[in-house]
C-alpha cells in the first residue's frame, strides 16, 4: 500500500476504484501535483461527454430493414463484420472512458443515483432545527428496530464518538425502488453528516469505495450484500474521506 503512486492508480482514482486507504494515500500524493490533478478532471470532463454523446444510441433498437433474413449467407457475414466493428468500437469507448466518474450515467443506474438521491436528502434535512430527525438518538434501539424491520434486514448505525460526532436520529424516507433510511449525525461545531442507507440491488455486492460531489455535497459511497451506503457532508473532501473511512470500516467488517 505504500508504493509510489502509478498511473494505474491514478486511472483507478479517477474512475473512483480505490479501496479507502489508498484513496487516501493518492489524495495526499495529488495535493503536491496540481497538474495531474487537472489532467484527472480532463479525463473526467472527455468520458462525461462521451456519456452523453453516445449513450442513447447503444439503446436504440437496429432498425428493421437493416436486418436480413436470418438464413441468408449475407447476413451471417454482416453479424461477423458487425461483431468485429462493437469490439473495436468497445476498445475505443473503453480507453477514452477510463476517467468515467460515478455520477455519470452507466450500466449500473441504481449504483449511480445512491449519491445523488443521498445529497438531496442531506440538503433537505441538515438545515431543521425543531424537527431534523423522525426518531430521535434517545430511543435508538426504538429506530434501529423500526428501519431495520422497514427496509428488510438488520442495520447497524455506525458509532463516530471517536471523530467527535455523535448520533442525532433518524427518519424512513422513499427511495427510487422502496424505502431508505437516514441517520444524522453532529459534533460540538454543529457540523451534521447524514448517512443514507438503502437496499442494495438485486445483484449486487459492489464494494469499491467511490467520491462524488452533488450540489456541493460531498458524498462517499459503497454498497455490500445488503445495502448501498452513501456519507454526505459539507465540512470538505479530505475530511469527509477521514469520516467515510471510519464508517466503511466499521460496515466492512
Amino acid at each position: 500500500m505504500n508504493a509510489p503512486i502509478s498511473e494505474d492508480d491514478l486511472h483507478a482514482y479517477a474512475d473512483g476504484q480505490l479501496d479507502p486507504a489508498r484513496l487516501m494515500q493518492v489524495e495526499t500524493w495529488l495535493a503536491g501535483h496540481p497538474e495531474t490533478r487537472a489532467q484527472i478532471e480532463e479525463w473526467r470532463t472527455q468520458s462525461a461527454g462521451l456519456h452523453r454523446a453516445y449513450d442513447r444510441v447503444l439503446d436504440e433498437p437496429i432498425p428493421a430493414r437493416l436486418v436480413p433474413a436470418a438464413n441468408s449467407p449475407r447476413w451471417l457475414d454482416a453479424r461477423k463484420l458487425a461483431a468485429v466493428a462493437w469490439l473495436l468500437f468497445g476498445a475505443a469507448i473503453g480507453f477514452f472512458l477510463r476517467g468515467e466518474t460515478s455520477r455519470e450515467p452507466g450500466a449500473n443506474m441504481a449504483m449511480n443515483s445512491l449519491p445523488r438521491q443521498a445529497a438531496i436528502a442531506h440538503a433537505v434535512f441538515v438545515p431543521e432545527v425543531r424537527h431534523p430527525v423522525e426518531v430521535g438518538a434517545d430511543q435508538e434501539a426504538h429506530l434501529v428496530a423500526w428501519l431495520s424491520k422497514r427496509l428488510g434486514a438488520p442495520l447497524k448505525p455506525p458509532r463516530l464518538e471517536e471523530t467527535g460526532y455523535r448520533l442525532v436520529g433518524g427518519r424512513l424516507l422513499p427511495g427510487d425502488g422502496g424505502e431508505v433510511a437516514q441517520f444524522m449525525y453532529e459534533n460540538a461545531e454543529h457540523n451534521r453528516l447524514t448517512l443514507y442507507v438503502r437496499p442494495a440491488a438485486p445483484k449486487g455486492g459492489e464494494t469499491s469505495f467511490r467520491y462524488a460531489r452533488e450540489n456541493n455535497v460531498d458524498v462517499f459511497y459503497w454498497t455490500d450484500s445488503r445495502f448501498g451506503y452513501a456519507l454526505s457532508g459539507n465540512t470538505g473532501r479530505e475530511d469527509m474521506l477521514r469520516l467515510a473511512t471510519v464508517v466503511y470500516r466499521q460496515h466492512d467488517k
